[in-house]
């Protein structure tokens, strides 16, 4: 009778266990679950707009709500200074704050700035680098903090700290992860509208300057740097795992691995231009990229490319598909008084499939240079440029890139260059250029086609601007 009594109450036990650690599976999948929609919430307020004020407005309300703090700032850095500030503070005194510098490594925020590092205080008047500058300006007891840098493309470009948790309860590790993981989306929209910002500055100050040729010229410099920091300065390869000869993925080392390579080249016709490209990659095995000519030169181009290139990188995900994307993209970007329209191509490929998905919105096709030397241009399903017509739906097409195989994708600033008797390059010379060029490496066809126009011009002056993406998928050695 003892041994069953006994056996029952294991048998309870066990089956105790079992539930208490059901129990705790499902609360941490809900704890996964808040998370991730948290996370979500913040990515769809920060791509909501690539006005800097608005912005940062945004990153402040979003954060204190999710990480139920009393307050939240973002304090950004000054390069050149080597300082930290406010470029955007509320409150009857915001004036008095937006007037405080703090230097890198000064204060708590400084520290963060300086070493990159995040930072839980439970205690902030006690802790060894806090800084009262602030507080003593604005009246307010700082209790508890978290503060984290954000960075992009390697880069700190502030930091952003919560105050005070609500309920006099103090932050825990958790909000730190939390806080980590806002801060990532934040950090690559906020340095978008930073770009947005100083560039369309810098087009405000050469309309109210135009009558100072030595002033113009200056500031259209400075607008070309700007723009040119919209534009990946760097080709990017892409690795896909080891694959065997029939595709199929495997882990054993010395077979077949693949990677995908992106190179590209722009060359404005005057300071600024319309032309633009990007890649990156969206997962560990996918490659984004696009190439695009707004109608417009100079100026009012430039702004209207910044906006797209904006609206782009911005709204691409995962689970989104090119057509999907330009239909997104368009709907934002349509206005009916607007003149100003943009061709454009872009492409998501599977490195390892060769697989790619592409939309086409009124652009020129591209060529693709198979590894047996065949030439051949891309024709599919074109829609219309983004922002002529509203309601647009862009569909997507498929091709499949063999190990060997290239596309070339330009705009038409290549075709439609002309020389002293108006006479247009074409296609069929671009053809050539690619047959001859076809086992050269990227950095070098893409050198190649642009002095085989500019030979074909023979001085005329360029009239259009000239952009080309190379994408090209290979056998690793």
């Amino acid at each position: 009778m003892e041994i069953v009594v006994g056996v029952l109450v294991i048998l309870c036990l066990v089956a105790v266990i079992q539930w208490q650690l059901g129990n705790r599976k499902r609360q941490a999948a809900e704890q996964e679950l808040e998370r991730t929609m948290q996370l979500f919430d913040v990515s769809l307020e920060v791509n909501s707009t690539i006005r800097k004020q608005d912005l940062l407005v945004k990153i402040m309300e979003t954060s204190s709500r999710i990480m139920n703090a009393e307050a939240s700032s973002v304090i950004l850095v000054d390069e050149e200074k080597g300082e930290l500030f406010f470029d955007l503070a509320l409150g009857a005194k915001g004036d008095e704050v937006r007037e405080i510098r703090l230097k890198i490594g000064e204060g708590i925020a400084g520290w963060v700035a300086q070493t990159g590092k995040s930072v839980k205080i439970d205690d902030a008047a006690r802790d060894e680098r806090w800084s009262s500058k602030v507080a003593k300006r604005v009246d307010y007891p700082t209790r508890n903090m978290l503060c984290v840098p954000l960075v992009s493309k390697g880069k700190i470009i502030g930091v952003l700290q919560v105050l005070n948790k609500r309920g006099d309860a103090p932050f825990t590790d958790r909000d730190l992860q939390l806080l980590e993981s806002i801060a990532s989306p934040t950090a690559a929209s906020l340095e978008n509208a930073m770009l947005y910002d100083a560039l369309e500055k810098s087009v405000h100050a050469l309309k109210v300057t135009t009558a100072a040729k030595e002033r113009m010229e200056s500031e259209l410099r400075i607008a070309t740097d700007i723009q040119m920091g919209f534009l990946p300065r760097k080709s990017l390869s892409l690795q896909s795992r080891a694959a065997d000869a029939e595709g199929e993925t495997v882990g054993d080392e010395g077979l077949l691995r693949i990677q995908a390579e992106a190179h590209a080249t722009i060359r404005p016709a005057r300071e600024v231009g319309g032309d633009f490209y990007d890649y990156f990659r969206i997962d560990e095995n996918r490659l984004f990229f696009v190439l695009g000519d707004v109608s417009d030169k100079g100026i009012p181009a430039a702004l209207f490319m910044a906006v797209t290139m904006t609206l782009l990188k911005g709204k691409m995900s995962v689970a989104l598909t090119p057509g999907e994307l330009l239909t997104a993209v368009n709907e934002e970007l349509y206005k009916d008084d607007s003149t100003m329209f943009a061709t454009i191509f872009c492409g998501v490929l599977n490195v390892e499939t060769g697989q790619l998905l592409y939309s086409d919105g009124g652009h020129c096709p591209p060529y693709i240079v198979r590894a047996n030397g065949e030439v051949e241009l891309l024709k599919g399903k074109k829609g219309l440029p983004l922002g002529v017509m509203d309601d647009m739906l862009y569909m997507d097409n498929e091709v499949m890139l063999d190990l060997g195989d290239r596309i070339i994708v330009f705009t038409d600033g290549i075709t439609e260059a002309e020389d002293q008797l108006q006479n247009q390059y074409g296609f069929i010379r671009l053809k050539d250029v690619l047959v001859k060029e076809q086992a050269s490496k990227p950095e070098q066809l893409l050198s190649q086609m642009v002095q085989d126009v500019d030979l074909f011009a023979d001085g005329a002056v360029q009239s259009d601007d000239i952009a080309v993406l190379i994408i090209d998928r290979n056998a690793i050695p």
